[in-house]
């Protein structure tokens, strides 16, 4: 898989490998190619099935040592987890039997300031300049599912 999304790339390898370690791809929907790579049959597996119209995020990871499915949306061109995405991507993903998290990410702190206030709560922004840290958007825990959502 090539990918020439800048973002979508340091998501994949810088931030994957940080925060999802041995995590599996199941999507990943780049800038030339929307269904870049797609492990349907393990999307499947976790009780979820999308048709070629379904919106789905920039990435997907299964992380399974923590039984999550890890949702993000990396910002380039559309925008972040807002609240909108949020439940859209709730709906898509509604009957997934892992967890569900939800992350923005942003190339720079810079680029992240013009969608500061529409990223929803409960969700996780990643910034590939400071790949280390995360930002958590309030909520009872960090970097996890809320199964009450």
């Amino acid at each position: 898989m090539e990918i020439t999304n800048d973002l979508i790339k340091a998501v994949i390898e810088e931030f994957c490998s940080r925060f999802t370690p041995g995590g599996h791809v199941i999507y990943v929907g780049d800038t030339d190619e929307k269904w870049s790579f797609f492990d349907r049959a393990r999307l499947a597996s976790l009780n979820v099935s999308v048709d070629e119209h379904g919106k789905m995020p920039d990435v997907a990871v299964y992380f399974a040592e923590k039984g999550w499915l890890v949702l993000v949306e990396a910002v380039t061109s559309h925008g972040p987890v807002s609240a909108k995405r949020h439940r859209e991507l709730m709906r898509l993903f509604g009957g997934c039997t892992a967890g569900l998290v939800f992350v923005t990410a942003f190339l720079t702190r810079r680029s992240m300031i013009k969608y500061l206030g529409d990223i929803a709560w409960e969700t996780e922004v990643w910034v590939a300049e400071s790949p280390s840290h995360m930002i958590h958007f309030d909520g009872q825990r960090f970097l996890g599912p809320y199964r009450d959502a």
